[in-house]
């Protein structure tokens, strides 16, 4: 019956998914596409130098790589902001939707209907929440590695992987992490507003922290800065990857204990 709460956890989403999906392939394209325009000008690089220390330390620029290489140009336009906001708005609002908006409709007795603990209904829908993650990281891997080729960005495939790996975790952590709350309390709002603001918080102290000093202390607690920035030049913290991964499993497990411990707002 588990297996069954994931599979119609994913087919009732499947219409939104399939819409994240071609999102991320458009917007790729899009960006990719300017590419050759400013590939190899020293113009552009020169250009890119007088930029704000804030502005480029929020996207990546002039870590130990080229905006005008490919890897370069991807991280600061991709991996910086757009990706990791398409992936965690999809994670956390599909979180949010599985136990705290269906409760909060109503709906949440029919899921409760079917002949499993309430501890594993949050573990299939935390599969659920996973399932999209990772299609939507794959979906956006094979779309930039097709377009690697055409466009002529030479990504380093191996690096790549391990920043679509970096971005599931990011969405994986959030995406259970705004389950948890569901299931812990009746509250839609705090289910999607503890999350967004947290992960809000965590990408400006990994970008700003080598800036404002008082940031410093916090960049332990940011996953953004546990996976690290600009993966294509400088790779993924393959151990920062390992602890959000991890903190993401506690969050769950958290989730599903604390579901057993209250009364859900049914009908």
């Amino acid at each position: 019956m588990a297996v069954e709460l994931t599979r119609r956890g994913l087919l009732d989403h499947r219409r939104a998914l399939v819409g994240w999906c071609v999102g991320v392939i458009g917007y790729a394209a899009l960006v990719c596409s300017i590419f050759p325009s400013i590939k190899g000008s020293a113009d552009f690089e020169k250009l890119v130098e007088h930029y704000p220390d804030a502005l480029k330390s929020l996207f990546g620029i002039g870590q130990g790589g080229d905006i005008t290489s490919g890897a370069g140009f991807v991280d600061a336009e991709l991996f910086s902001l757009m990706l990791p906001l398409f992936v965690l708005v999809l994670a956390i609002s599909s979180g949010v939707r599985t136990f705290a908006a269906e409760e909060e409709s109503g709906r949440l007795d029919l899921v409760l209907s079917y002949p499993v603990r309430r501890r594993e209904s949050v573990f299939a829908k935390g599969v659920a929440v996973a399932g999209e993650v990772a299609i939507v990281c794959v979906v956006g891997f094979a779309a930039l590695f097709v377009l690697s080729g055409l466009i002529g960005l030479d990504l380093d495939l191996s690096r790549l992987a391990g920043a679509f790996l970096g971005l599931a975790a990011l969405g994986l952590f959030y995406g259970w992490l705004a389950l948890a709350i569901g299931a812990a309390v009746p509250s839609k709002t705090l289910a999607l507003g503890l999350p967004a603001g947290h992960a809000a918080a965590a990408y400006l102290v990994s970008g700003l922290h080598s800036l404002a000093g008082w940031l410093d202390p916090f960049r332990f607690l940011s996953p953004f800065w546990l996976v690290g920035s600009a993966p294509l030049q400088n790779g993924v913290d393959g151990w920062g990857v390992l602890v959000v991964f991890a903190a993401a499993v506690v969050a769950l497990l958290a989730g599903a204990m604390l579901v057993e411990r209250r009364d859900l707002q049914t009908p």
